[in-house]
């Protein structure tokens, strides 16, 4: 399995990671615990996850996973969605307690897919005080974000960083053979991160699957397409033992795509890929957790997009 470097973290990760959505879904909790130990022992040890993915039910099963020795293997990741203090400091100890660990090792404020998130996360009493308090107490140990709608969104979360003099560890977006075509995070965002050194974390190399409906890629050419990107882990979502060994498989056997190769994946997907299709979660409000639960942002913030 190939390993990479976390931004400049010092950390080693494995160079496809677990998406911890999928976790939650098998309907037999054991054949989720399955999943994680099966990536572990073949070496993928970089694990996504997030406070609000199935109610809880995947950080509860990754917990179990995790037990037996298998924590030490990970390097786990979670995401929580409160932008005010409180909220924020409530959901860290909750993934705490569901992940049956004492330490996240990264913790990333999850869907900053609005124009006003940056300044309430940066605000007095906003959540990065209570990331940082976790941080000192040694339960947290990077920090970073993630979206999936816009890259402008992404380049003022950044940019509102600079401006409180606070560097990210690491940024997680969606990168595939269909992004590059519309609204790109490849061609805004990944330029910024390279110079800047932060650990780039592509996800969606698939779109949730529905770029596979396109015909026009198969699964393994888009895990190498994101992979052949300057990313520090690609994450893809395994709901089945089948899913996870195919993964593993497509780690092993991955060569860097040449630059032909790249640009012919991305002329086979130019036409279908234009107006945004087959990347619904840019164009539409079918993965937004927030939208459709407010509440888990905290009291009196709006889950609208705009």
């Amino acid at each position: 399995m190939p390993y990479r470097m976390l931004g400049s973290t010092g950390e080693k990760v494995s160079a496809i990671g677990i998406g911890g959505y999928h976790i939650g879904l098998p309907t037999d909790e054991k054949e989720s615990i399955a999943i994680v130990r099966t990536a572990l022992d073949n070496g993928i040890n970089f694990l996504d996850n997030c406070w609000d993915y199935n109610g809880g039910k995947s950080e509860e099963r990754m917990g179990k996973a995790l037990r037996d020795g298998y924590r030490k293997k990970a390097f786990l990741m979670t995401k929580i969605d409160g932008r005010d203090k409180a909220t924020a400091a409530k959901q860290i100890n909750d993934s705490l307690r569901r992940l049956q660990t004492d330490h996240i090792d990264l913790l990333q404020f999850h869907e900053i897919i609005r124009m006003p998130d940056p300044e309430r996360i940066f605000a007095p009493g906003g959540a990065l005080e209570a990331v940082l308090e976790a941080k000192r107490a040694g339960k947290v140990r990077y920090i970073g974000f993630t979206g999936h709608k816009s890259p402008d969104i992404h380049l003022k979360m950044l940019h509102t960083a600079e401006k409180h003099n606070f560097r990210f560890d690491t940024v997680q977006m969606p990168l595939n053979v269909m992004d590059s075509h519309y609204h790109s995070f490849e061609k805004k965002v990944l330029p910024v991160l390279v110079k800047q050194r932060i650990g780039v974390l592509g996800m969606k190399p698939m779109g949730a699957g529905i770029i596979l409906k396109s015909k026009m890629v198969t699964p393994v050419e888009c895990l190498h397409y994101a992979m052949s990107l300057p990313t520090s882990v690609v994450i893809t979502g395994c709901d089945s033992l089948a899913v996870v060994k195919q993964a593993i498989e497509a780690g092993r056997s991955f060569r860097k795509l040449s630059h032909g190769e790249m640009a012919s994946l991305l002329t086979r997907t130019a036409k279908v890929a234009a107006d945004g299709e087959y990347e619904m979660y840019k164009t539409s409000h079918d993965f937004d957790g927030t939208y459709h639960s407010p509440e888990w942002l905290g009291p009196g913030v709006s889950g609208e997009t705009g």
